[in-house]
């Protein structure tokens, strides 16, 4: 969702693959972005209380109207956020990655979702239950001041979401949600079908195929069997409308 200029987010050296859904750290590295702008001793405290937890894809975070059990901080999952109605299968309107935080409404003591939270990238996370991090607001003002900025910034990126999809061409939106993918897998292989774009975008699936064909013949991105490689990232950021240079501008500024 929000660009950033974040390192590559390997699992840290204490995460086995084959162990359990929840694990602790004994170095705990932190890897997210709105942790990390933390003084360093209100960062090693909200760690303490902190799980780390394996989010698989496709998995569902929430509903909209689910009640926000837990506040997520990835470090290598990244998630979608949808809004969905009528039936539809939903379009997306913002991305989470290690720049983010998921349940992030509890900072404004709102307990319920307004979209629904999607896994789009496997990865690992902190989460924190709501009543801790309800604590944890209380006797950290640099943790809220930080939320409170990350949601401003999310506004003016939601704001800016409705202005893209009305006026900006498949083809310079694809380009921007690709680097945007990017900028929270930390891959240049992405795994998306066409299918997904659409549904994602708002738009048929012709649409896609068309977009991705122009961008492939600038020699932009490959793509084959579900998987969509950047191949040109200067190329593409030249190709995307000036919504994803907007966001990236928008979380340099007011997240320090």
């Amino acid at each position: 969702m929000v660009g950033n200029n974040a390192p590559g987010c390997a699992f840290p050296r204490w995460f086995s693959p084959t162990g359990g859904s929840v694990t602790s750290a004994p170095t705990r590295p932190v890897l997210n972005r709105l942790l990390e702008a933390l003084p360093h001793a209100d960062k090693a405290h909200l760690l303490a209380r902190c799980d780390s937890v394996e989010l698989a894809a496709a998995q569902i975070l929430y509903e909209p109207g689910d009640v926000i059990h837990h506040i997520h901080f990835p470090t290598s999952a990244f998630v979608s956020l949808v809004s969905t109605a009528d039936g539809h299968d939903g379009l997306q309107t913002g991305m989470v990655g290690n720049e983010g935080a998921l349940g992030y409404e509890l900072s404004l003591d709102v307990q319920s979702a307004p979209l629904r939270a999607l896994v789009q990238g496997a990865g690992m996370a902190w989460r924190l239950t709501a009543q801790s991090f309800a604590q944890e607001l209380e006797q950290n003002t640099m943790l809220k001041r930080i939320l409170n900025r990350y949601v401003c910034v999310l506004l003016m990126e939601f704001g800016r979401s409705g202005l893209c999809n009305r006026f900006h061409q498949i083809e310079e939106r694809l380009a921007r949600w690709l680097l945007t993918t990017q900028d929270c897998a930390h891959t240049t292989h992405l795994a998306l079908t066409h299918e997904v774009l659409g549904r994602m975008l708002g738009v048929r699936r012709v649409g896609i195929t068309n977009a991705a064909t122009a961008l492939h013949t600038r020699q932009l991105i490959d793509y084959r069997r579900g998987v969509i490689t950047i191949t040109d990232r200067e190329g593409l950021e030249n190709a995307a409308c000036d919504c994803y240079r907007a966001n990236r501008r928008s979380y340099a500024h007011l997240i320090k």
